[in-house]
């Protein structure tokens, strides 16, 4: 009997223990009849910040399950983003907990470079997501204690099948980008060209001689227009609001890194202010141009909104050389062209809409406390937006890059850990009552 209550207490308190001494590979799910238990948590997207904590848990001991609706990691990289894209930050400020870039990667990473670092990670880590199963569908049941988790399985890009998980820690991984958003135009059943958003642009080539609107003046869209200029196509670029632009560099220095030195010693608007004076010495004067600039400074917007400043590449002397003509807010959409809120009218031959993403949380997760039901973001700021209730987390929805993630991720996996020793040891207290003895 004693040695059989030593082998029961190993085999719960040690999920390699297989009974007999030896260490066996932990199997992170148990099935129990169409029901998939979880042994730990359940990370829902396999992108940077999926990644990161799922990394984190694994250098603790912790066996995690990463969903993943597309066929392969960091999707919306790998998938969806335009061929000349690179890191808009040094590569020191964007490196995943636990192992930096590689220390021949310049220091703004291409596209190519980012997806192989984050391939490597995986594989570092040991990392396997279930590849072509979309979360449809994530709620608490509050009579086992568990998060359901519903699946459907991707074939094809349609949705069929589906498996049913359950598990006591629900990692929300997903991120503010995992739709795009594609507004509407009056008049846009009219245009009898192209109109597609920036996920589903690759390169200027296949609009040589072509003239582009692009509609949307955030990183993303001043880059599009760049690249399409350096592929011989006349783009148009839609500024319907105030926006921030600032050099990439400054002083030899990121602007971004430069940023983060100053707000160590002054307050945001000083630093703000600095900004600003450089970028008009360096720039000019953007309102000229069409670009007019916000009231408030662009940390100042940046910690307030989330709106993130541009940081040009090269954008702004196409503008100043007519290479890139600016425009207002579209009045609406016409046959073969478009007219705009300062009344001018001209021809294009394709739309492209640099309109960003969105959060798809309130479509799949039952839950009304912790998310918005209107953005699908954390209802509590930054920093306190990582933790809700139950053993729900957040990662990726702080604005704040991926900085922002790995701070998450480190954030995460000690709270999960906390919980997963006290479990255990609760676990251990019930299978293995102390000895009369040790009770004396």
């Amino acid at each position: 009997m004693k040695r059989w209550r030593e082998a029961e207490c190993k085999r719960v308190h040690d999920p390699f223990y297989a009974g007999d001494g030896r260490k066996v590979a932990v199997n992170p799910v148990e099935i129990d009849g169409k029901c998939i238990r979880v042994l730990g948590p359940i990370i829902v997207g396999g992108g940077p910040s999926g990644l990161a904590v799922a990394a984190c848990l694994k250098k603790k001991g912790i066996p995690c399950v990463v969903l993943e609706r597309a066929n392969c990691v960091a999707s919306l990289w790998q998938l969806k983003a335009y061929d000349r894209l690179r890191l808009h930050l040094p590569k020191k400020f964007c490196q995943l907990p636990l192992m930096p870039f590689p220390s021949w990667f310049p220091t703004y990473p291409t596209k190519q470079q980012f997806v192989a670092y984050l391939e490597a990670y995986a594989r570092e880590f040991g990392i396997r997501p279930r590849f072509d199963e979309a979360v449809v569908a994530a709620e608490y049941d509050a009579v086992v204690g568990f998060w359901r988790v519903k699946t459907a399985v991707v074939n094809q890009g349609r949705e069929e099948g589906g498996r049913e998980y359950m598990c006591r820690w629900l990692v929300v991984a997903t991120g503010e980008n995992a739709e795009a958003v594609v507004p509407g135009f009056d008049g846009a059943g009219d245009f009898k060209r192209p109109i597609l958003h920036t996920s589903l642009y690759k390169s200027g080539d296949a609009f040589r001689g072509k003239r582009v609107l692009v509609v949307g003046c955030g990183n993303s869209g001043m880059e599009v227009c760049l690249d399409l200029c350096h592929h011989g196509a006349h783009p148009t670029i839609v500024v319907r609001d105030s926006v921030h632009i600032l050099p990439r560099e400054m002083l030899c220095r990121s602007t971004f890194g430069l940023s983060m030195w100053l707000l160590r010693w002054l307050p945001v608007r000083a630093v703000d202010r600095l900004l600003l004076l450089a970028a008009r010495l360096l720039l000019g004067d953007t309102a000229k141009l069409g670009l007019p600039r916000p009231q408030l400074g662009p940390l100042e917007l940046k910690l307030r909104s989330g709106k993130t400043p541009v940081l040009d590449v090269g954008t702004l002397e196409k503008i100043k050389s007519g290479a890139i003509k600016v425009r207002p807010a579209i009045k609406k959409l016409m046959e073969h062209g478009a007219e705009f809120t300062d009344g001018r009218s001209e021809g294009f031959d394709a739309v492209v809409l640099a309109t960003g993403y969105k959060s798809n949380v309130p479509y799949w997760l039952k839950e009304q406390e912790f998310f918005s039901e209107k953005d699908g973001l954390p209802r509590r700021a930054f920093p306190h937006g990582w933790k809700g209730e139950r053993g729900l987390y957040a990662i990726g929805f702080t604005k704040r890059g991926l900085m922002g993630a790995s701070l998450d991720a480190t954030r995460i996996a000690e709270d999960i850990e906390r919980c997963w020793k006290a479990e255990v040891k609760t676990t251990m207290a019930f299978a293995c009552p102390p000895t009369r003895q040790a009770q004396e």
